[in-house]
């Protein structure tokens, strides 16, 4: 059980608007704010109707088809950057779903060592023919985004190809922070940000996301009969793969439910304790925890069980829909 969690019910007693004012407290007007202009070309580039030629589209429509909530958040970012910072969460894209596209290992392999390939080729100014690698290539000139960063995300990838489940929880969290934390520290590049506070932050809400991306992706890996989740907290729970393949919702699961979710809200409220010392100019790398957040509290209203028709059938995205809605009364 997370530290500072004492009982199952008080585990998530903060209300998605409290996310709100900590967002609020880092974001004062004049920098989370943007001209309904400014929305307005965006939402013109997203539906290629204006100045978009062909890898910008690519990566637009990637990014709306395969992470949508990742979409939604980047309408509401800075138009300077926004194309720079839809191109790395298409980047990410294109690792995530290797994993699940390819039938074997050596080809998975294949087209992480093409990525490798790839950034070194853009770093030397020489970018591949392929849409994402094209706009990364801009995306690093434009902000001179760290290398190790955009490396260190193909390479955890290719070491997730292993398809087995995660030995411990902290496992789990490394690998979070090697993925969804370096695209977070990447975005933070793009704003121009670069803050020991701001990369905290990021390290712990990657690792929040991470954790989340694994409880809420069980019901779809259980249907194709696997399972990922940290095997020490299975054991310390006696709850075995098959369990969640069958979709068990006996108690042993939803405790294993609970620890990691636990471990999840912990990262993001040792997030905002140090929000204060945050840059404002940080906040919109931040947006999906909005997201994270609302999840973590309709996991808990269904007991921690993560095969809930509730977790199944409501539109996860609801909260990010209303925060755009409400951002848009501020023009």
């Amino acid at each position: 059980m997370a530290a500072g969690v004492k009982a199952k019910h008080g585990l998530l007693n903060i209300s998605i608007s409290h996310v709100y004012i900590f967002c609020r407290k880092i974001a004062p007007k004049n920098v989370c704010t943007q001209r309904a202009t400014e929305i307005q070309s965006v939402r013109a580039v997203s539906n290629g109707t204006v100045g978009s030629d062909h890898s910008e589209k690519y990566c637009v429509d990637l990014v709306r088809s395969r992470d949508y909530e990742g979409f939604l958040c980047s309408l509401l970012l800075p138009k300077e950057v926004w194309r720079s910072c839809l191109t790395l969460k298409a980047f990410n894209v294109e690792l995530a779903q290797v994993k699940d596209s390819v039938s074997q290992k050596t080809i998975g392999l294949m087209r992480m060592q093409f990525w490798k390939t790839a950034l070194d080729d853009i770093y030397r100014d020489e970018p591949p023919n392929q849409p994402v690698g094209t706009e990364l290539w801009k995306a690093v000139k434009k902000h001179n985004l760290t290398k190790r960063w955009l490396l260190r995300i193909v390479t955890e990838r290719e070491k997730d190809l292993d398809d087995r489940a995660y030995r411990t929880l902290q496992e789990l969290e490394t690998y979070a922070e090697k993925t969804h934390s370096s695209l977070i520290y990447l975005l933070l590049e793009c704003l121009g940000v670069r803050d020991v506070h701001a990369d905290h932050a990021a390290s712990h809400i990657g690792k929040a996301q991470g954790i989340v991306t694994c409880l809420r992706a069980i019901p779809y890996h259980s249907s194709r009969r696997k399972v990922y989740l940290p095997m020490d907290i299975c054991m310390l729970h006696g709850a075995s793969q098959e369990d969640f393949i069958r979709g068990s919702r006996e108690q042993n699961v939803r405790d294993v439910v609970y620890d990691i979710a636990s471990q999840a809200h912990a990262h993001l409220q040792h997030a905002r304790s140090f929000s204060h010392n945050v840059p404002a100019a940080a906040f919109p790398a931040f947006l999906h925890t909005v997201g994270l957040e609302d999840y973590l509290q309709r996991v808990r209203k269904a007991d921690f069980d993560v095969f809930h028709k509730s977790l199944q059938n409501r539109n996860p995205l609801l909260p990010i829909q209303l925060y755009i809605r409400s951002w848009r009364n501020i023009y």
